[in-house]
């Protein structure tokens, strides 16, 4: 077997050169942390689905013209991505509040918001992501004002995407967070949905009983993660042939 170069390895993910320049293979990891890595675990199939319902969810979002990094899934844990530039800055999207909303401003948990309120934090983990302003984002040049107006634009597309998606299965999109990258066409650069789309980066719970279906299951112990995760692949209708639980293969650095 051919050895691939590491590129990047994160929390959830390892980054590794594609075969042809301008491709990454995305391999997703079961790793879970939280709290910024304070809690950390290794969830047997977590990797698994969620490179399943990240190509449904980046396959889905090409076809109503939203432009993504993604290129095709080329097994159970690896995508085939185009390489980019990242936009130094997470984009949360937020319909009801919960979490670190609901900790800042007092708001109960579940409260759905007048409109959905959009916000953006720097990417840096040693800093704990702090969130920042547009005037922040301007003032220190992580985005040009174009820029910011096609994230805005392409965002509030994500969100109608995925709210219509997950309301026709039950599950209620709460919040979410994505990634931007720059893609250069010659001398034109273009921006694009990277990273990942699934439970990690979304808040989803089931509109009947309230159940979580993310990774707040992991992060506040209320059972199984992979439950969780395969309850949203099998209502999406993506779940695996083969059990996700499987052993995960050895990686050939």
């Amino acid at each position: 077997m051919a050895r691939r170069k590491k590129i990047y390895e994160g929390k959830a993910k390892t980054l590794f050169e594609g075969p042809e320049p301008g491709t990454i293979v995305q391999y997703f990891k079961d790793d879970a942390t939280a709290f910024n890595a304070e809690k950390k675990d290794v969830i047997e199939g977590k990797g698994v689905l969620n490179n399943l319902l990240s190509e449904y969810f980046m396959v889905g979002l090409g076809q109503i013209g939203v432009p993504t990094h993604f290129l095709k899934r080329l097994n159970m844990r690896e995508q085939l991505v185009r390489s980019c530039e990242i936009v130094p800055l997470e984009v949360i999207v937020r319909n009801y509040a919960a979490g670190s909303m609901s900790k800042r401003l007092g708001i109960d948990e579940g409260t759905q918001l007048p409109r959905p309120i959009v916000e953006y934090c720097l990417k840096d983990d040693a800093l704990g992501d702090p969130l920042v302003s547009e005037e922040h984002i301007a003032a220190f040049g992580w985005a040009s004002q174009q820029d910011m107006e096609d994230i805005l634009s392409l965002t509030l597309r994500v969100n109608d995407f995925m709210s219509g998606v997950m309301l026709a299965v039950g599950i209620r999109l709460i919040d979410f967070k994505i990634e931007f990258g720059r893609v250069y066409d010659g001398d034109f650069q273009r921006l694009v949905l990277a990273d990942e789309i699934s439970p990690d980066s979304c808040r989803l719970w089931d509109i009947e009983t309230g159940r979580k279906l993310d990774k707040d299951v992991f992060r506040r112990d209320l059972g199984s993660l992979t439950d969780a995760y395969s309850e949203v692949a099998r209502r999406l209708g993506v779940m695996p042939n083969t059990p996700p639980t499987m052993g995960k293969p050895t990686l050939v650095n």
